[in-house]
């Protein structure tokens, strides 16, 4: 599975260096299941995704939803295991990131976010400024 490296463009912070896409139907159903713990640089980026759930975890988790120009449309701090969600119907991805991310990184409703591979991100960043309008695949 490719990393990828997520961005918080508002805040100017990383809130990961590691997040796998989950892109297949067979990624989306395994999901985070036989991990027993993530580490704080790690993640799962759902896509596409409307909402998630935590059967079968035995850890919690923060969750991001994201819109499709990756601005973040709802927050939910410390998901518990075997919990289920919320479904966001305008959602077009969910990233699953260890709690207390969303705390520390202060991300809050409406962020930009940026998510590419760490050579892209090496480039944007290194560059005059981000570009808003393009969507990273």
């Amino acid at each position: 599975m490719k990393a990828y490296c997520v961005y918080n463009q508002t805040r100017e912070c990383f809130l990961s260096l590691n997040v796998k896409a989950a892109d297949t139907i067979f990624l989306r159903l395994k999901g985070l299941i036989g991990k027993f713990k993530l580490r704080s640089d790690e993640g799962l980026w759902v896509v596409p995704s409307q909402g998630v759930h935590t059967f079968g975890l035995f850890f919690p988790l923060d969750l991001i939803y994201l819109d499709e120009k990756y601005n973040v449309i709802h927050l939910v701090e410390y998901l518990p295991s075997f919990r289920v969600g919320p479904f966001k119907a305008h959602a077009e991805s969910v990233l699953e990131l260890p709690t207390h991310t969303i705390y520390s990184s202060h991300t809050q409703i409406g962020d930009r976010l940026v998510i590419c591979g760490p050579e892209e991100m090496e480039y944007r960043l290194g560059g005059d400024s981000i570009a808003v309008s393009e969507r990273v695949e």
